[in-house]
């Protein structure tokens, strides 16, 4: 049965997936295949994939390292050569030009509206120059995808608006930050305020609380509970923009990304909540099929929403 038709109208089922590289990369093949430049996703890995997002039963998924339509598309293509309907979607890229944000929706989509235009502000490292009060720009490489989801049965305006993100990652050749944590905090916050400028209500945009709209804050934040990057996101000051929501695997472990030479296991990937959604949340959950570990470093995060009767 393909997979649009599993869909329950009073469920929204929504996933993150930072997919590795889905796009021209340069490789080192397995099992002696050396090094490629600017060579595609491997097809194991491409089959594993697909098997995962099988196994999601999303109606909506939300992508990081996604090369750009092309790829969208052809991932798209393929899984509905298995039965698997993603027939609507939509990718951007930023000033990673190859790396950017996606989504694939059993259902059809809203307005979409790509934000390549983010930019923070950095504070100067003490001893790298500057008075201590300017700051530096920082522009967000992946930008912000923002993307409307009908879902009437849900109540509210009858819209669940998704904002996907992708922030700096932990490699940085600054060695005035080395784990890149200013950056992405910097990050972060201008995700923070273009959320805020899309969810505030006009007339009362003076710096009250935010309208009571329903949106999702979803995407590979680099960074773990409690950091400051996820802290930015879930608050201004006193000012609650939304709710972190806890996931597990089928064991009860808690890890999204590996590591894998190192054996590090963090969790990177994060779903956040506005308050107009948080009696919605049925249950999230890290999906831990076998195909994970070929698919991705990254495992994919899953969250159902249900309408409230």
């Amino acid at each position: 049965m393909a997979a649009a038709a599993t869909r329950a109208a009073d469920t929204l089922t929504l996933a993150t997936y930072n997919v590795q590289n889905y796009t021209l990369e340069n490789r080192q093949l397995a099992a002696g295949g050396g090094f490629r430049p600017d060579y595609p996703k491997p097809e194991a890995e491409k089959a594993a994939l697909r098997a995962v997002i099988r196994k999601l039963d999303a109606d909506v998924i939300a992508f990081q390292e996604m090369g750009g339509p092309p790829f969208l598309e052809e991932l798209r293509r393929d899984l509905a050569s298995e039965g698997v309907s993603y027939p609507y979607g939509e990718a951007m890229l930023a000033a990673d030009e190859k790396r950017g944000l996606a989504v694939l929706s059993r259902v059809p989509l809203g307005a979409v509206t790509p934000h390549r235009d983010l930019v923070g502000a950095r504070a100067p490292v003490d001893g790298a120059g500057g008075s201590g009060t300017s700051t530096a720009p920082v522009g967000v490489r992946r930008g912000l995808l923002e993307v409307e989801v009908p879902w009437p049965e849900g109540g509210g305006d009858g819209v669940v608006t998704l904002f996907v993100v992708h922030l700096k990652s932990r490699l940085t050749d600054d060695k005035s930050d080395p784990a890149a944590d200013e950056q992405r905090s910097a990050e972060a916050v201008a995700v923070r305020e273009r959320i805020l400028q899309r969810v505030t209500k006009p007339e009362t945009d003076d710096g009250g609380a935010p309208n009571t709209g329903r949106y999702v804050v979803l995407g590979d934040f680099n960074d773990v509970p409690g950091s400051r990057a996820l802290r930015a996101v879930q608050a201004k000051g006193k000012r609650e923009i939304a709710t972190w929501v806890d996931a597990a695997d089928s064991r009860g472990h808690r890890w999204t990304h590996a590591y894998a030479t190192r054996a590090v296991y963090s969790r990177f990937d994060h779903v956040l909540v506005s308050a107009a959604l948080l009696s919605a949340v049925e249950r999230a959950r890290i999906e831990d099929a076998p195909e994970t570990a070929l698919a991705s470093d990254h495992r994919p995060l899953v969250l159902r929403l249900r309408a409230l009767k």
